[in-house]
């Protein structure tokens, strides 16, 4: 029942997603058939735009049809001329019921093409960008997850002394700082001023070309920068809050009991008190895992990473909606994804949510 209901939660938060960002972005400035043809436009082939794409149906219309896109369940017209009902040569798909003028078809997703990558699906340039997102999302949150954990454990083990108030110090300059500014800092700093000693580059992907420009070599210190940046907000969170709420479970009284017991410190500390002290700090982590796919962005953008933030934001410049559309509701499908998982391993750690 538990996760019968996070389905239904979850099919109408997607719902609630695509109907606002279909709307939102319908209504932008800019006419998307006027930046397809650019200087090449015409009355008549900006007419032949507007029909290719429903751009001269009524918006309502519009929207329908791409929730017929979207939808694993489609209904589509057996007349070829009517574009109420897409044509089916796009994607493959499955019929399972059938009249004399449509037909039911179950087919996966379609979000459909690029409007300026000369009609490629926007599924393949999630499928390109995604997983360098990924892998830039993985490297800042596991440097966020181990450093902010050490930290804040040394934190609370000596509270009130020099060393807690340093981390404390530097922990709410990393959360004020915007990941934006902290780019431009760190690309500047090290990747250009001190590039002599530290053999980083301002810009970069995680493959590159070789210095012949014919094969692609794996580029692992461009990942160094733009995964620290990333990761500096949630490490000052995650310090702060494992620091809270380890000082909190060691004045708990079980682990007066432990210490009773005749057990050392560090296994009170290892065994009991941070084990204790997780649950929290695993759904921080969930959410910035989910909000750094968001929030890659500016920090993609600004280091050059070809990854699905800086995909979104070329989408914007050139008003590509399928390709913004696509990415955005691919990025709150994750994030749905990552708290329902996260729900459980919360359930896993803490026996007394099952009870719930």
């Amino acid at each position: 029942m538990y996760l019968l209901n996070k389905f239904l939660y979850s099919l109408i938060t997607l719902f609630g997603v695509v109907t606002v960002i279909f709307f939102l972005f319908s209504v932008l400035p800019g006419d998307p058939a006027q930046m397809m043809l650019g200087q090449n436009e015409n009355s008549e082939q900006l007419l032949n735009i507007k029909k290719k794409y429903a751009f001269d149906k009524p918006i309502s219309k519009q929207y329908l049809l791409y929730l017929n896109d979207l939808s694993p369940i489609s209904i589509h017209s057996k007349n070829n001329k009517d574009y109420t009902f897409l044509k089916l040569n796009k994607y493959s798909h499955y019929k399972i019921f059938e009249t004399t003028s449509s037909f039911l078809v179950i087919k996966f997703p379609y979000l459909r093409t690029s409007f300026t990558k000369q009609g490629k699906k926007v599924s393949d340039i999630i499928k390109d960008t995604l997983p360098n997102t990924l892998v830039l999302a993985v490297s800042s949150i596991i440097i966020a997850i181990l450093t902010g954990i050490f930290f804040g454990i040394i934190s609370a083990l000596n509270k009130d002394k020099f060393i807690d108030n340093f981390i404390q110090f530097i922990s709410t300059i990393g959360m004020s700082v915007p990941s934006f500014f902290s780019a431009i800092i760190f690309a500047w700093v090290f990747g250009f001023v001190l590039k002599e000693y530290t053999n980083l580059n301002m810009t970069g992907n995680i493959y590159e070309l070789d210095d012949f420009g014919e094969n692609y070599v794996l580029k692992l210190k461009n990942l160094i920068l733009p995964s620290f940046v990333m990761g500096i907000r949630p490490l000052a969170v995650i310090s702060q809050l494992m620091r809270n709420e380890l000082l909190d479970v060691l004045s708990q009284d079980f682990i007066r009991t432990a210490r009773s017991k005749g057990l050392s410190e560090y296994q009170v500390i290892k065994n009991h008190a941070i084990k204790n002290s997780l649950n929290p700090v695993i759904t921080a982590i969930s959410g910035w895992f989910a909000s750094m796919l968001a929030g890659a962005v500016f920090v993609e953008y600004i280091f050059g990473w070809n990854g699905l933030g800086k995909e979104i934001v070329n989408a914007l410049n050139t008003l590509d909606l399928p390709v913004i559309m696509g990415s955005v509701l691919v990025i709150a499908f994750m994030f749905i994804t990552i708290n329902i998982l996260v729900d459980q391993i919360y359930r896993l750690l803490d026996p007394r949510v099952k009870l719930n």
